[in-house]
Order: structure tokens, then sequence, then C-alpha cells
């Protein structure tokens, strides 16, 4: 049995602390980006295209901003968190864990690729 220590509990914190953090940064980014493409072109549609100024009053408007932009965050997040998560596994693996490359026999080769 293998016993944790708290000095590597309070690392796996401050991993996922900083994972934290860096995955809400990175959806507030994505947030406003996509805040802003999504409202110029609802402003802008609401003004020229007649459907649109009938049916979209400015609640419908800004339900489809906050849509978007809601979605990009937790995209942008949910990316950020896999990504990062993926590398810090990788950094704590075994060496052997971590060489992908195959070191077996020569395989036999299919006759089309022989030289």
């Amino acid at each position: 049995m293998s016993s944790v220590t708290r000095a590597h509990l309070d690392h796996k914190l401050a991993l996922a602390k900083r994972c934290s953090r860096e995955a809400t940064l990175a959806g507030a980014k994505a947030a406003a980006v996509a805040t802003v493409a999504s409202a110029v072109p609802t402003l802008a549609s609401v003004r020229m295209l007649p459907w649109a100024k009938a049916n979209l009053n400015p609640t419908g408007q800004a339900l489809i901003v906050c849509t978007v932009a809601g979605m990009a965050y937790f995209v942008a997040a949910d990316k950020t968190i896999l990504s990062l998560a993926r590398r810090h596994s990788y950094e704590s693996a075994p060496d052997h864990l971590k060489d992908t490359s195959f070191h077996g026999a020569a395989a036999v080769r299919p006759a089309f690729l022989r030289p």
C-alpha cells in the first residue's frame, strides 16, 4: 500500500488550481470573441431584414448572443482542461510508458511496400 504525502497532495491541488485558472481565462477570451462575432450580425440583421425586425425582439437578440457566448466559454474551457490534463498525465507517467515508439521484432512488410 502506498502512502500519499502532504507535499504530493499540495502539488496536485496547485496543479488543479492553475488548470482551473487557465481554463477560466481561455473561456472568457473565447466568450468575448464570440459575443462580438454574434452580436454584430444579429444586430445588423434586425435593422436590415424584415423577418428579423418583426420576429426578434431585444430579448431574443440577447438570448442569441448569450447562448453563443456561453457555448464558446464552455467549449474553450473544456478543451483547455482536457489538454492540460493530458499534458500533466504524460509528465507524471513512468519513462517506459512515455516511449511510444515500437521496438519490436522487424515486422514482415507487405509486398507492395518492399523495395
